[in-house]
């Protein structure tokens, strides 16, 4: 099989990077993002992760994926997939607003991307969240990851995180 890559990017930051597809550590999420591209959406910089960045969007594969190299422990570059229902991120606590555009749906898959160490996918209310990597940045990381910081700073209103065919 051929590699595939695609593209991250923070489109009102101007940066982006390239990720290598998982195909042979995770291929049913890679068929369905590829599938699925372009996706993204409102950026959001994780509370309990730390280093992390991720953007909500609807289901988009036929069957949701299995739980294929998961991991809890994500390290700079990776990509993850996390598949969510509605009311375990309807936690106030989450800092979700009332009109944030995965509300309401029964399901949600939150496409992640690590751009630093020690990250630990543990959550308060409900303990180990393992995730899928299947994507790995090749290109561009340090600027993404300081792209990231800025965000972390300086806020993620108006940012859109997006994921395209490179």
């Amino acid at each position: 099989m051929t590699d595939r890559f695609i593209e991250v990017s923070l489109d009102k930051r101007g940066v982006s990077c390239t990720a290598k597809l998982l195909d042979d550590r995770a291929p049913l999420t890679c068929n369905a993002v590829w599938d699925a591209l372009p996706l993204g959406g409102d950026v959001y910089h994780a509370k309990y992760a730390r280093n992390e960045i991720y953007a909500l969007v609807p289901p988009f594969a036929p069957q949701e994926p299995p739980l294929e190299n998961p991991t809890i422990t994500p390290i700079p570059g990776d990509l993850c997939y996390f598949t969510f229902s509605d009311t375990q991120l309807a936690t106030k606590s989450y800092g979700y607003e009332h009109d944030a555009k995965h509300q309401g749906r029964a399901t949600v898959v939150d496409l992640a991307l690590f751009y630093e160490r020690n990250n630990l996918l543990i959550n308060g209310d409900a303990g180990w969240v393992p995730g899928i990597v299947w994507g790995a940045v090749v290109d561009g990381l340090d600027r993404m990851a300081d792209a990231c910081q800025d965000l972390w700073r300086a806020g993620a209103l108006g940012e859109t995180l997006n994921f395209r065919r490179a």
